[in-house]
């Protein structure tokens, strides 16, 4: 039995998502005639209460095309030095938009809005590149699967009104923020210039994220979009997969929760692990003490079929998701019982 806690990208469409895509209608949706994709595009914008979205091959491509119509060349936005912006997306907000980031550095990549208004340059000084964007991520990557709270963004979108700058939401587990939280989607969409939402994570899609956004967006997010080579044409095969996973895989992903959590509990027992990091979703980050060797945990598991990745300074990340079954689960919270210190000290 093979199990897979790298991360929530590796699940694999369902034989009912499959049937589901086979029987869709398709059309060319450069020139916007997939039918199937103006259902999905328009399904999402309602769910957050926005004017427009679209349908793209990567989160990566939708948060970019965001950064890219919320600003101009030669800006700043702030982040999380712990933000997938900043981090994992290929260094695309210099090489695509010219923007710089201004990091802001808080545990688990949370921050509240006096922290913005700390990493706004002044708008006098010429000297400075000038601050046009906000980007937060929720639930964040890095940060554990942490769940922004409401009235922080609120607060932080008021310093954005204030300062006379735009809001981007990288919401590529919103789905897992707003059942753990109890938030509904619009709340997101009011507060948001853009907001780009992953299908291919904990949904179970085999590709394709949304951007939603305003309407007066929507010229220059399907001319960035095309230049970055995300038009595509009879997609409505991926966009069916999407709708699909919106009508049936989002209260699964509740399951993912608990089971996490469960993960967490016993890693808090066992006596090679320093530290846990509180798990509100999906994502457990757990440091092993300095004489328990990473590497070798990583072996170990390895070893017994279950895969997942190392994160540094001691610490391994575990990912739960819609294809990490029962057994599965049943299966490595046995290993992680049986571990013995001869099998980690270096």
């Amino acid at each position: 039995m093979q199990i897979n806690l790298i991360s929530d990208t590796v699940t694999k469409p369902s034989s009912e998502m499959i049937n589901f895509m086979h029987n869709c209608k398709v059309g060319d949706d450069v020139f916007k005639e997939d039918p199937t994709v103006n259902e999905l595009e328009k399904k999402v914008s309602d769910l957050f209460g926005m004017d427009n979205a679209l349908f793209f091959p990567s989160g990566t491509m939708a948060n970019q095309t965001a950064i890219n119509i919320l600003t101009s060349p030669g800006d700043q936005l702030i982040c999380s030095k712990y933000a997938h912006v900043y981090n994992y997306e290929g260094g695309g907000v210099s090489f695509n938009s010219g923007v710089s980031c201004k990091l802001i550095d808080k545990p688990r990549g949370l921050f509240n809005y006096s922290d913005v208004e700390a990493a706004i340059n002044p708008p006098d000084f010429y000297h400075s590149p000038k601050t046009s964007l906000v980007c937060i991520e929720n639930t964040t990557n890095k940060g554990g699967g942490a769940c922004w709270d409401l009235d922080e963004i609120k607060k932080i979108k008021e310093t954005c009104i204030e300062n006379n700058l735009n809001f981007h939401l990288d919401g590529a587990r919103i789905w897992n923020a707003c059942l753990e939280s109890g938030y509904d989607y619009n709340d997101f969409g009011k507060l948001f210039d853009t907001i780009s939402v992953c299908l291919s994570k904990g949904l179970g899609c085999p590709v394709g994220s949304v951007l939603i956004f305003k309407e007066k967006y929507l010229k220059k997010a399907m001319k960035i979009r095309k230049i970055l080579g995300g038009g595509m044409r009879q997609s409505g095969y991926l966009a069916a997969c999407g709708l699909y996973a919106l009508e049936n895989n989002i209260q699964k992903l509740h399951q993912d929760h608990v089971r996490a959590k469960e993960i967490s509990n016993l890693l808090q027992k066992l006596y090679f692990v320093e530290e846990v990091y509180p798990v509100e979703t999906n994502i457990i980050i757990f440091k092993n003490k300095d004489q328990f060797s990473t590497k070798d945990f990583i072996n170990f598991m390895n070893h017994n079929d279950v895969q997942l990745i190392g994160m540094g300074d001691n610490k391994l990340r575990l990912v739960t998701h819609l294809d990490y079954t029962s057994d599965h689960h049943e299966k490595f919270m046995n290993l992680l019982s049986e571990i013995h210190s001869d099998n980690l000290l270096k």
